[in-house]
């Protein structure tokens, strides 16, 4: 709780954040006046506002004698003055046609939710899952397509599936798949990616060599799946968004964020940096990563079931709408939980509370 700032001057910090969040200008005492409601002088005001940027929670640009918010201004704003924001029924029916559009391709959730954020958000986006660090596989199934050609189904322990086609240059039988299937099923399931290939070594010195090659492409090839599932990829999209924003309509200003923004290795936050109840903001400063210094994300986390877990957020300006950003992040993460562990939208998302 900060204790320096009086009603009035916390109404005051109120009406500059808000004017500025709508029009990119900084405001003078006149504007604040009629903005806050207040029936004082404007001398008064302006009086408050300086003490206001003394203490760090307004900054006065060069070139203007209005205020603009500083990231510590924002902080307070959003931790103490902020009201809830209340999705219209307009947002949430865009958000519910968002979710049903992505619900028979689940499988690509992450590479969706990116790009269905940043349409929602107008602002660059991220979406990233993380498996649990020890994915092993569950199960596997060898189908017999042809004489010489084969699917191999491996489910892991999180109850991801994947398959792939084999075809061989020699011909084998139906018994003979099911057998290696028991070979498989018993010497390589409960087994994490760095276990395979010790086991497959010790199964090479007892299986016939022909039996053995088999089992090498299949166990390969259920390391390739644990090894994708254990590496996590952030998915970025809408990076251009950036450039229909006054901060960022200089490409001096805007480059370095754009490259951030679409390097590989981009790690905006780590899914334990995440409190996972409602959205989480981070102002300016607050970034560990320099290129973030000037903006802010906002992110919330939605659960991908069986120990998986998945991060969605977007980068912006400081003067981000936060409580709108926010609610629409929430109410998008609260439906993504529900699609992928109940196959549908939550009860009660057409009005949500």
């Amino acid at each position: 709780m900060v204790l320096d700032l009086s009603e009035r001057k916390k109404k005051i910090l109120r009406a500059v954040i808000e004017s500025y969040v709508q029009t990119a200008e900084p405001i003078g005492s006149k504007a604040v006046a009629d903005l806050a409601g207040l029936n004082v002088s404007s001398a008064t005001i302006r009086n408050d506002m300086a003490d206001l940027e003394e203490q760090g929670y307004l900054e006065q640009p060069h070139t203007s004698a209005g205020r603009i918010p500083s990231p510590k201004g924002y902080r307070l704003y959003v931790n103490e003055l902020m009201d809830e924001y209340k999705l219209s029924m307009q947002e949430t029916d865009r958000i519910n046609a968002a979710l049903h559009m992505r619900m028979k391709a689940l499988d690509k959730v992450i590479d969706e939710a990116g790009r269905v954020v940043a349409k929602l958000t107008q602002y660059p986006a991220f979406a990233l899952a993380a498996a649990p660090e020890q994915v092993t596989i569950r199960r596997f199934d060898l189908l017999l397509v042809e004489q010489n050609a084969f699917i191999a189904v491996v489910m892991t322990d999180t109850n991801v599936v994947r398959n792939k086609l084999f075809r061989l240059d020699r011909e084998f039988s139906q018994a003979q798949l099911q057998m290696l299937g028991t070979l498989l099923n018993t010497g390589f399931t409960g087994l994490t990616l760095a276990q395979l290939s010790p086991e497959l070594l010790r199964v090479a010195q007892h299986a016939a060599q022909e039996a053995y090659d088999l089992i090498e492409l299949v166990v390969s090839f259920a390391g390739e799946v644990l090894e994708e599932l254990t590496r996590r990829s952030v998915h970025t999209a809408g990076i251009a968004n950036l450039l229909d924003h006054p901060e960022y309509q200089s490409l001096e200003k805007a480059q370095p964020l754009m490259s951030f923004l679409s390097e590989e290795e981009f790690r905006p936050f780590s899914l334990g940096e995440q409190s996972g109840v409602g959205a989480d903001i981070v102002i300016g400063p607050e970034n560990v990563a320099e290129a973030l210094k000037d903006s802010s994300v906002v992110m919330a986390s939605y659960d991908l079931g069986d120990g998986m877990r998945g991060l969605i957020g977007v980068v912006g300006p400081t003067r981000m709408d936060y409580a709108k950003i926010s609610a629409r992040l929430s109410y998008f993460a609260k439906g993504l939980s529900w699609i992928v562990s109940q196959g549908g939208l939550p009860p009660g998302t057409e009005d949500p509370k």
